[in-house]
């Protein structure tokens, strides 16, 4: 038997290869990357400075701080993560618009 016979090519195209760390900045182009950065990091500076507070005389104020520093610092991170990696071509441009 002849071998071209039996061990024909794959009908599938090759799938592309991807970085070992899937770190790409592609989708956050121009002012777009270092305002996400900025956010990030004066966020985090929000949340270390309402940590610094030792005493309060009325803390609800305060704590509303503290929540809304680390919500913004989380997402913020979240955004980065989505815009910066793999799980921007995987959702697709059209959700993580919605998102």
């Amino acid at each position: 038997m002849e071998n071209s016979v039996i061990y024909k090519e794959t009908t599938e195209p090759e799938a592309p290869r991807r970085r070992p760390c899937g770190c790409t900045l592609r989708h956050l182009r121009g002012w777009r990357l270092p305002a996400k950065v900025l956010q990030a990091i004066f966020s985090f500076v929000a949340v270390v400075c309402e940590e610094i507070v030792e005493e309060c005389s009325i803390c609800s104020g305060l704590y509303f701080f503290e929540f809304i520093s680390c919500s913004a610092f989380l997402l913020s991170l979240l955004i980065l993560y989505v815009y910066c990696s793999d799980l921007y071509e995987s959702l697709g441009e059209e959700k993580v618009q919605k998102l």
